[in-house]
């Protein structure tokens, strides 16, 4: 049975008197990405940031690489990507990914190998030295998925990491994401992108905070008798 590299227990969040999550019960195994996907608004931010220990939780437990968050010293073996940039617009993107890298406490040579390599799997090499105020939308994303994955986080938490993202790049990506599975990484995604789910391990199914299924995306086609992750997303929203 494959290691468990992060999960929630009975997990429960509410902000004032609004309940966001409600008893969820989640693992990410090492070597596996597990999708997360649902409606805008059923809570899959808040999930993830509650899993890493960003958010308090109300109810149940949140453990990363056997520690019970929050952790500190845990989050520098972790990446996480927002959906917003967190970057620094007066600056280059290598002086972006340097900032970042040293926070990661990454030696100077580990970090240039780090730098060039996350570079051009974005494909922003090119583009190294150029303010990110200079910088589209897209190319902002991009950057943060680089910063992202300095120092081969063993766990990687990435919400909507394609957005704005041209399909032939995305798809680099998603090869990428699969090669760091592959080497033992666990990573945990949320997209708006079906296709993306199908290229999942698992995908858990999250409507109104409450994890309806959890499957690999063959097994959740047979549950809900469709043909594509695309149509269990349309059967789930007509059952609730």
């Amino acid at each position: 049975m494959a290691e468990i590299i992060a999960s929630l227990h009975d997990a429960g969040k509410k902000f004032f008197f609004h309940r966001v999550l409600k008893n969820i019960n989640l693992e990410v195994k090492k070597g596996e990405i597990l999708g997360l996907i649902g409606p805008s608004g059923s809570g899959k931010t808040t999930c993830i940031r509650c899993m890493l220990g960003m958010e308090d939780l109300t109810e149940g437990e949140a453990f990363v690489l056997n520690e019970q968050m929050p952790k500190r010293k845990v989050l520098d073996r972790t990446g996480y990507m927002g959906q917003e940039t967190a970057l620094y617009g007066t600056l280059t993107a290598y002086e972006n990914m340097v900032f970042f890298g040293q926070l990661k406490n990454l030696s100077k040579e580990t970090l240039q190998t780090e730098i060039d390599k996350n570079l051009k799997l974005v494909d922003l090499y090119e583009y190294r030295n150029k303010v990110v105020t200079q910088f589209s939308g897209g190319m902002k994303r991009r950057l943060s998925l680089a910063i992202t994955l300095l120092g081969s986080p063993e766990f990687i938490v990435l919400d909507e990491p394609t957005v704005g993202i041209d399909p032939k790049l995305r798809l680099s990506v998603w090869n990428q994401l699969s090669a760091l599975a592959d080497e033992g990484k666990g990573l945990i995604v949320t997209t708006h992108v079906m296709s993306e789910a199908e290229k999942c391990d698992r995908v858990a199914l999250l409507v109104d905070g409450e994890i309806l299924a959890v499957g690999t995306p063959e097994d959740l086609m047979r549950e809900f008798k469709a043909a594509s992750i695309e149509e269990v997303f349309i059967n789930m929203e007509v059952e609730t």
